[in-house]
């Protein structure tokens, strides 16, 4: 069998990390992001179904680049801390992805993935022999969410999250809040908690704004609906954060032992002053971010 996608590239650029959203890792780094084409989800609400719900006959124009090549240009740009397999499924491109992994993993530089993280448990360990942080995105909190509007399961993406930390990966989750289907208080309460009891309280939490995409008309989410989430998420989770729209102060990190704000964004420009080389808090000394990895 070969891989019809191998080395084929939708997209190919140098990003902030907090594009994908990777807060707590690195933060102010470069990171050269790859994406293919393709997923193996079909969500109705899809924020980028353009290559995600595609296949390589609707893109005449994909670049190829070998491994070898991907990790030449990643060193060309000194600031570069790595590569991030985002921008559809990554996991699609099993192959190509393991085998860049592994060389930029040799080249001393920092793996990412940018997933939904609905993968079997060896593949995901091969993986993780050359990934270092990742960003799951959470769709929801219950079976029929993921059955009726992704054409998948819950569970698979719970044991991923809980098989990443088991195995201290640095882990982000998104939660995309779609009104009057995942918006449910309670079962975003549960979520919640769960995370905080399966995952830990440090875990990064993302709240980010649904638009009316793909197969879905229903209304852009309220910034009221995220705010109310953002309070409910905080009395579990020490660092909650609400993106893809512009809120004051909602991208901020500020320290869970002094209250301090050590992180400032200003949508991808940040000032990390309040940060030591250590990634610890420089006013009371707390571990916040991962510069360790």
């Amino acid at each position: 069998m070969f891989s019809e996608n191998y080395a084929k590239l939708s997209a190919i650029n140098f990003d902030p990390i907090e594009k994908k959203p990777l807060y707590h890792f690195f933060p102010g780094s470069v990171i050269l992001s790859l994406g293919s084409i393709g997923c193996n989800l079909k969500c109705k609400y899809c924020q980028n179904w353009q290559i995600s719900q595609a296949d390589l006959s609707d893109f005449s124009y994909a670049k190829s680049h070998s491994p070898d090549e991907i990790v030449k240009l990643a060193r060309s740009k000194p600031a570069n801390i790595g590569i991030a397999y985002t921008y559809n499924e990554p996991t699609v491109w099993f192959e190509y992805m393991l085998d860049t992994a592994r060389l930029v993993h040799k080249a001393g530089m920092k793996n990412c993935m940018v997933s939904n993280g609905f993968i079997n448990e060896e593949p995901l360990l091969e993986l993780m022999k050359y990934l270092d942080a990742f960003n799951i995105d959470l769709k929801a909190f219950n079976e029929q969410f993921y059955r009726t509007q992704s054409g998948a399961k819950l569970e698979p993406v719970k044991k991923t999250l809980q098989l990443l930390v088991k195995h201290h990966k640095h882990v982000e989750i998104t939660n995309l809040v779609i009104p009057t289907l995942n918006d449910d208080e309670q079962e975003f309460t549960e979520m919640v908690n769960w995370i905080a009891k399966e995952l830990g309280k440090n875990t990064v939490l993302h709240l980010s704004r649904y638009h009316p995409m793909y197969k879905l008309g229903i209304k852009a989410t309220d910034s009221e609906l995220l705010e109310n989430f953002y309070k409910i998420a905080t009395e579990k989770l020490n660092y909650v954060f609400i993106g893809n729209i512009h809120i004051k102060d909602y991208q901020d990190t500020r320290c869970a032992k002094c209250g301090k704000t050590v992180i400032r964004r200003t949508g991808y420009l940040i000032e990390n002053s309040g940060i030591s080389k250590s990634g610890n808090c420089r006013y009371c000394g707390e571990a916040i971010v991962n510069l360790q990895q």
